[in-house]
């Protein structure tokens, strides 16, 4: 497991709760050492305890040795130079699954056009899905997708994270379940935002519908399959990230809604935001795919370009109107 932010920690108790050996590697000396005496991870997951079958490592080669399978677990601006740090140190048909979501800024590829670009062909599969870490580290009942196109990886993948408490899906659909996992922290921010103004209710079901709308728009127009985004790696985790405050990019919507600044609101998180990448991406790749997704446009403006928040909620509610399968 590479990666020991909340969600790489919560993914690996998970594999070591079901008697799986787990790996745990993170970047920094200090922190890993820290696990290792606390047996648990104080930054970012305190409350949950490392079972005996996990193993907390600094050193990539150590971590590395003897694995079959590695798990990638860092934000996506970091995605691409841990697979270059780990492509030379690869054994054999290593197979390498990633919980990775979002585009790349620089290039607008998806995470596994991005894999295959440094990997080259082997077996690969994604994790996504309504998912909080903290709830995964509680043995909370949880549900989630795994998508892969070679079934005996998927396969094994999902029987090895799933327990009394949780349950992994099989997907082929690997476009599909990583576009859900881009656009739906942008669409959470401006859920956070609407909720941060106080609009209620029915504009946060609109801003989660019409998101789902613009969430499939541009998956189909990137192969995807539509019947991806109704299931959990495309409604579950946009209906989650919209409406509970444990996901950082509403919180982050509330925060900038209220008047905090952009870096006044992403430090009080303390992690990463993704949505705030997964804005210039998504408006990236809509622009040069001449896919229209106007909630995703004025959440990118907001942040990006500064617009004023009302005058981005007056865009919205002044837009033609049209037909709701348009």
């Amino acid at each position: 497991m590479l990666g020991a932010g909340s969600w790489g920690t919560a993914l690996a108790i998970q594999l070591a709760r079901t008697g799986q050996p787990t790996t745990l590697w993170g970047r920094g000396t200090e922190h890993v050492d820290a696990m290792r005496i606390d047996r648990r991870n104080l930054r970012y997951l305190p409350q949950a305890p490392f079972p005996d079958a996990l193993r907390v490592e600094s050193d990539l080669d150590a971590a590395l040795a003897g694995a079959r399978d590695v798990l990638i677990a860092v934000p996506s601006h970091a995605f691409r130079e841990l697979l270059e740090r780990l492509q030379p140190r690869l054994e054999g048909p290593t197979r390498i699954a990633w919980a990775t979501k979002g585009f790349e800024i620089a290039s607008g590829l998806l995470p596994h056009q991005v894999a295959l670009q440094v990997l080259g062909e082997r077996p690969t599969a994604v994790l996504s899905g309504p998912t909080f870490a903290g709830e995964v580290g509680a043995d909370l009942p949880t549900a989630m997708t795994v998508a892969s196109r070679d079934g005996v990886f998927g396969g094994e993948l999902a029987a090895s994270l799933s327990g009394p408490n949780f349950r992994a899906y099989l997907q082929t659909d690997i476009v599909g379940v990583e576009v859900g996992g881009a656009v739906k922290n942008v669409i959470a921010i401006g859920a956070g935002i609407s909720d941060g103004l106080g609009f209620g209710a029915n504009t946060r079901v609109a801003l989660i519908t019409r998101g789902l709308t613009e969430m499939t728009r541009l998956g189909i127009r990137l192969g995807a399959a539509r019947e991806t985004f109704m299931g959990l790696a495309g409604l579950g985790d946009l209906v989650l990230t919209c409406t509970d405050d444990q996901s950082r990019n509403r919180r982050f919507g509330i925060a900038i809604a209220r008047g905090n600044t952009l870096e006044h609101a992403a430090g009080t998180i303390g992690q990463v935001v993704e949505g705030v990448a997964a804005a210039r991406a998504v408006h990236k790749v809509a622009g040069r795919l001449d896919v229209e997704m106007p909630i995703c446009e004025q959440v990118y403006r907001i942040v990006h370009e500064g617009l004023d928040i009302r005058r981005a909620v007056d865009a919205l509610m002044g837009r033609a109107l049209r037909a709701e399968g348009d």
